[in-house]
């Protein structure tokens, strides 16, 4: 994983990222804080807006892909979104289980 981007917020180990207590939400309201085990970053604590806009451009970069796929392979034929996702190996039933599984546990 490149992790030039933790760069841009305070790195703080377990221990004192434990420590903060409440503080360390009140930080993450204003930036990202990475919180590290033995160096190694672990996890990041982010603002509700900033976590929003990430699954924003999640779903964007999804859409993008499908259209992109489509334009790479334009050769005047259209092709449905159910052929797309085959030719990408999954089914539409599987994504919609898998995007199912993603809300009901809290990720989507």
């Amino acid at each position: 994983m490149n992790a030039d981007w933790l760069s841009s917020g305070p790195a703080l180990s377990v221990t004192d990222a434990a420590g903060r207590g409440a503080a360390l939400f009140k930080d993450a309201e204003d930036h990202d804080v990475i919180v590290a085990r033995r160096g190694r970053p672990v996890a990041a604590v982010v603002s509700m807006e900033r976590l929003e806009a990430i699954r924003t451009l999640e779903a964007d970069v999804r859409s993008a892909s499908i259209a992109l796929s489509r334009l790479l392979d334009d050769e005047g034929v259209r092709h449905s979104l159910d052929d797309v996702i085959a030719g990408m190996g999954f089914s539409r039933a599987e994504l919609e289980a898998e995007l199912d599984a993603d809300i009901a546990a809290g990720r989507g």
